[in-house]
């Protein structure tokens, strides 16, 4: 943010960030609603207990941000590069990680359920006890991916076909 101090908990819904450099900023619990992140660098940003509902991170530097408990609910994730990041706990349900980086991610807990992950990288991502009901994962690359106990009811596998 180059010099602004951004308090933890701030109201910055509906900003304008695209493109901003926010490396390793602090929002924690900021409230983010409808904010526009377009290709915002987020790298190593703390966005614990934030809500970035119907936040648009299209393109978005999230390499190794905290995410832990943030509300991602129908946030645009697309083509977002998370990877290493801590999703752990957080909420993206009904959000858009089509083509998003999330290798080596931790999504455990996380509720992930009727997202859409088509052609995502979830390589090496830990989605232990993961709620990915009803998700679509056409063409999502899990290799070496942790899916214990992860609900995958009604979810589009990475062939096309719905699991049980």
């Amino acid at each position: 943010m180059n010099g602004y101090k951004i308090e933890p908990g701030a109201n910055l819904s509906g900003a304008e960030l695209a493109y901003a450099n926010l490396t390793r900023a602090n929002l924690t619990n900021a409230n983010l609603t409808n904010a526009n992140l377009v290709a915002a660098n987020l790298e190593g940003a703390n966005l614990e207990g934030a809500n970035l509902t119907n936040a648009n991170l299209t393109g978005a530097n999230l390499v190794i941000a905290k995410l832990r408990g943030t509300n991602l609910t129908n946030a645009n994730l697309t083509s977002a590069n998370l990877t290493g990041a801590d999703l752990s706990d957080a909420n993206l349900l009904g959000a858009y990680l089509t083509s998003a980086d999330l290798k080596s991610a931790n999504l455990t807990r996380e509720h992930v359920k009727g997202a859409n992950l088509q052609g995502a990288n979830l390589t090496g991502a830990n989605l232990t006890g993961a709620n990915l009901t009803g998700a679509n994962l056409t063409g999502a690359n899990l290799t070496d991916a942790n899916l214990t106990r992860a609900n995958l009811s009604g979810a589009i596998m990475p062939d096309g076909t719905i699991h049980d």
